[in-house]
């Protein structure tokens, strides 16, 4: 029997590797990410066809309710990352490394990266800052662990930049994040998250690099966009950047739902005859 084609739906659900976003880029198709932080959700993101799923330390904020990303755990984030791996078939699965998870020393960073592919699952790691962390990015592809960086606004660095501001508007700030980007890339980043930068900037580093730009604020021209799926969803209300487009207001039925729920059992509603045994 001779082989046919493949179907285009089976092309789509090829599971997605840092080689297939590094051929996206090449051939000029946009990358599709979302953050997840249970099994269910994580499911949902993959059998909708997005192609990144990111374990973010925002569960910080949108899990938590914490102010910042900063006080997430090395033992939560491998936590959340299990149980995103255990809902997913296609999308590639990177988890963030928390807060001096990573900071402290190579070593300890290639640990706690072997933990988060080895305990959890995860296919790659993805870590903040640009030229201080390259001998760290290094240590931890030698190993065969994949890294993706992330610049421009870095949220674990929140007390230094002390607001959620735009970066890089000015030239000085701009040329750096420029030289992290590259440095990144050298060092054997398979891609990089941009956040919060003017979208020319966004444009100018997707086009330098040969490995993918995945913007956040980051402007169209990026090579993928990401956002927080609580924000998307409109279930995380407390703030909404300017980037975020809301594809659904949940927590208003969500708010509605309970408070049918709550109303049906105050009048004895529910349960039904049909809905008891």
């Amino acid at each position: 029997m001779s082989a046919t084609p493949e179907s285009s739906h089976e092309a789509e659900r090829k599971k997605v590797t840092t080689h297939t976003l590094q051929r996206m880029k090449r051939k000029g198709v946009k990358i599709a990410a979302l953050t997840a932080y249970d099994y269910l959700m994580a499911r949902l993101i993959d059998e909708a066809g997005i192609d990144l799923i990111l374990v973010g330390d925002s569960a910080a904020m949108v899990i938590q309710g914490k102010d910042t990303t900063v006080g997430v755990t090395m033992e939560q984030m491998l936590y959340h990352a299990a149980v995103v791996r255990k809902g997913v078939e296609r999308a590639i699965v990177v988890a963030d490394l928390p807060f001096m998870s990573y900071q402290v020393n190579a070593d300890e960073a290639l640990r706690n990266s072997g933990r988060m592919v080895k305990e959890a699952g995860a296919e790659a790691v993805k870590l903040e800052g640009g030229e201080q962390i390259c001998a760290t990015v290094r240590r931890i592809v030698d190993v065969g662990i994949p890294v993706m960086g992330h610049l421009g606004l870095t949220p674990q660095s929140i007390h230094k930049f002390g607001t959620y501001r735009v970066r890089a508007e000015d030239a000085e700030e701009a040329e750096e994040i420029r030289r992290d980007a590259r440095a990144l890339q050298d060092a054997g980043a398979f891609a990089l998250v941009l956040e919060k930068v003017p979208a020319s900037l966004g444009y100018e580093i997707s086009q330098a690099l040969t490995i993918p730009v995945i913007g956040i604020g980051a402007g169209p021209g990026c090579d993928g966009q990401v956002l927080v799926s609580h924000d998307m969803l409109g279930i995380y209300t407390r703030f909404k950047p300017r980037f975020v487009r809301r594809y659904a207001e949940l927590a208003d039925a969500m708010r509605q739902a309970f408070g049918n729920f709550a109303e049906d059992v105050r009048s004895n509603d529910f349960p039904q005859e049909s809905e008891s045994y």
